[in-house]
């Protein structure tokens, strides 16, 4: 590859300066020799910082001061990316692990395919390295909600072709700046989840593929950022909220009625019934209460940072 388009890997942290010391090793690792690496770090109150100024003297790291979610904190990195002449972004969690071949996988991929804006990588779990997490996401309109494809099986021919997909996943998103310039930054009404399958939807409407490329490898730990991973009560919180906020963007108005009617009413019929009844447990009691802040939230407008109370449970 004669010429290598400049780009940027944004790492978002939040007190999390192991996993992200872990990704960083890996990213320095990359084969590609025209990109460099911002981690931007949201309002740590440990000594992340430090030691990434310490350990990692080439990565510029960049301080919000303050915790603005997924989608702010990727913002600040983008917009600085754009601002120095990034040709591609690539957003990276911080609890994940890349392969060395990563970035020439997504170039190669971007020049092959000029009408795809967006790029996801083929996600493994890190605790079962063959194992596939993420190999591409279809919508499902009869759940609304999104599926991973792939997910539970273990790699192999089925998983091997570059392919459409409904969104890539924000764990490892690859996008040409045009497609930020054209279209804008992730909406940081969701705060946490949700905001890339936006993104990519509302690039899709603007005509810009988006694909999953097998060939571009990362080893994902599921869920470290949140407490409780996906059965604590932040996640359920975002999911559920984000999930309304989501579908309100993107889907037409007799689809959402639909979803109201087939899909939330029983659902918050079911929490009600939960937290009101005598039999019921302590936790499920609990996660009803969640389901519904979050429902409230959405009608309320109430979108950012979860409620301090689900935080501290």
């Amino acid at each position: 590859m004669l010429y290598q388009p400049k780009i940027f890997v944004i790492i978002l942290n939040w007190n999390g300066k192991e996993d992200t010391c872990q990704c960083l090793n890996s990213v320095q690792a990359i084969e590609y020799s025209n990109y460099e690496v911002v981690v931007v770090d949201n309002g740590s109150q440990d000594d992340s910082v430090c030691t990434f100024k310490d350990k990692f003297p080439k990565v510029f790291v960049l301080e919000t001061g303050q915790n603005l979610g997924y989608a702010g904190g990727n913002n600040q990195g983008i917009t600085y990316a754009l601002e120095h002449g990034a040709d591609h972004i690539f957003i990276l969690n911080n609890d994940a692990i890349v392969d060395p071949n990563i970035l020439n996988s997504f170039v190669e991929a971007i020049e092959k395919y000029p009408d795809a804006g967006i790029l996801g990588a083929k996600i493994y779990q890190a605790n079962e390295p063959n194992k596939i997490w993420f190999a591409g996401g279809t919508w499902l309109p009869e759940k609304a909600e999104f599926t991973h494809i792939g997910w539970g099986h273990d790699d192999g021919p089925s998983w091997s072709q570059v392919q459409e997909t409904d969104y890539a996943c924000g764990c490892a998103l690859f996008v040409k700046a045009e497609v930020f310039r054209k279209i804008g930054l992730l909406e940081t009404k969701f705060f946490l989840t949700w905001e890339e399958s936006d993104f990519c939807y509302r690039a899709r409407r603007c005509g810009y593929k988006c694909l999953l490329v097998p060939n571009a490898h990362v080893w994902h730990k599921v869920s470290a950022s949140f407490k409780g991973g996906e059965a604590g009560l932040i996640h359920k919180y975002f999911m559920t909220r984000n999930q309304l906020l989501w579908i309100e963007r993107n889907q037409s108005v007799s689809e959402r009625i639909r979803i109201y009617q087939k899909i939330i009413t029983p659902k918050v019929k079911r929490y009600i019934r939960i937290l009101l009844s005598p039999k019921s447990d302590s936790k499920s009691k609990l996660y009803s209460r969640v389901h519904l802040t979050a429902i409230k939230d959405y009608f309320f407008r109430n979108f950012g940072d979860c409620p301090s109370w689900i935080r501290c449970n």
